[in-house]
């Protein structure tokens, strides 16, 4: 595989005019491969919103085995998917449980609350994203007319490149299935911890109501999402999705870059674990920098930079065409597009920097 293949250009102001930038701000910034873009032009078209799209309903067929579910829809995002999920599953003036610190918590706009009248509880969460079951049984509303009635649990896997043990997982879909309550999985980068736990799809989601999974991320494709549920969860997700403006015609045509990346991407993501490996081993000989990243780490790592240094050395960084979204947060985010020829080189810049002080 050629690697150059994936390097991008860009019109962000702060890097526009670099030739092949290595940008770590996040999996999201890759670019399909030349094999991937070929598999468009044999992509079976047609209108996807009267169903007779071909390539995604061939791609839907595929994620649902993948995961043991009995069907899927394709989205042009995760949020959207995960929007959908939440109203497909709970009525307006419905309560869902989330993690304080989950991305359908933080960044997708409470899109459930705006759109859907859905209230979110967020429940306390560990530094790695794990939840306690004890603290979530106890957010669940008891049937009194005061309050929101609680009818899902959305859990997160992985949370900041960290894989969650699936015994906890599990542990919590248990609890809140003995109560009567749905649950749903945010699996962006599920297939990373695939990669990692050496456990099957089936195995990650058997428990889960409804998974949302990103084709867009570390697997490469340009964009789209898979929501993956039971038929019954996923015909009113086909109405809402409509509702949502998230229906397309001839959508194959992004399809066909889903379907590659399941069948090619996956098991390349190690290559990703094992630079993020590489980059912290490199970063933490570096007395300077304070470096996280434990066995239950994926494709990313985080450093903590002393603040004094944070302006110079992001600006030195881009010098040497050496992209980063902030040293505020420190997340580096290793990706197809990055290869172990560029970690061994973004190692030496950081000494190099740190030895001129």
């Amino acid at each position: 595989m050629d690697i150059n293949q994936y390097k991008r250009n860009t019109n962000n102001p702060e890097i526009r005019g670099l030739e092949n930038p290595i940008d770590f701000r996040s999996d999201t910034v890759t670019l399909p491969s030349k094999d991937m873009l070929q598999s468009i032009q044999k992509a079976k078209l047609g209108d996807d919103v009267y169903g007779e799209d071909i390539e995604v309903l061939e791609l839907q067929e595929f994620a649902a085995e993948l995961l043991g579910k009995e069907a899927s829809l394709f989205f042009p995002s995760g949020t959207q998917s995960n929007l959908t999920a939440i109203l497909a599953h709970c009525q307006r003036g419905d309560e869902v449980l989330i993690g304080q610190n989950y991305h359908t918590n933080l960044y997708e706009a409470r899109g459930a609350s705006v759109l859907g009248g859905v209230g979110i509880c967020p429940i306390n969460t560990s530094e790695s994203g794990a939840m306690n079951v004890e603290d979530m049984l106890s957010q669940i509303k008891d049937d009194d007319p005061h309050y929101a009635v609680t009818k899902l649990l959305c859990l997160e896997n992985t949370i900041s490149g960290k894989v969650q043990p699936q015994d906890e997982l599990d542990n919590l879909v248990n609890a809140a299935h003995k109560r009567g309550i749905s649950t749903h999985l945010d699996g962006a980068r599920l297939f990373n911890a695939h990669i990692h736990s050496g456990l099957s799809m089936k195995d990650l989601t058997s428990g889960f109501d409804s998974v949302s999974i990103c084709l867009s991320k570390g697997l490469g494709a340009p964009v789209g999402s898979l929501l993956v549920s039971n038929k019954t969860v996923i015909s009113k997700a086909l109405r809402l999705r409509k509702m949502l403006g998230g229906g397309m015609r001839q959508v194959g045509v992004i399809a066909s870059c889903g379907m590659y990346a399941l069948k090619n991407n996956i098991e390349r993501l190690q290559h990703d674990h094992d630079n993020a490996k590489l980059l912290a081993d490199g970063l933490s000989l570096i007395s300077e920098l304070k470096v996280k990243y434990d066995e239950s780490q994926t494709n990313m790592v985080f450093i903590n930079c002393p603040k004094d240094h944070r302006e110079s050395l992001t600006n030195y960084l881009l010098d040497h065409q050496i992209v980063i979204s902030s040293l505020d947060r420190g997340r580096f985010v290793c990706h197809l597009g990055i290869n172990e020829k560029d970690i061994i080189f973004v190692i030496e810049v950081f000494r190099a920097y740190f030895k001129k002080q």
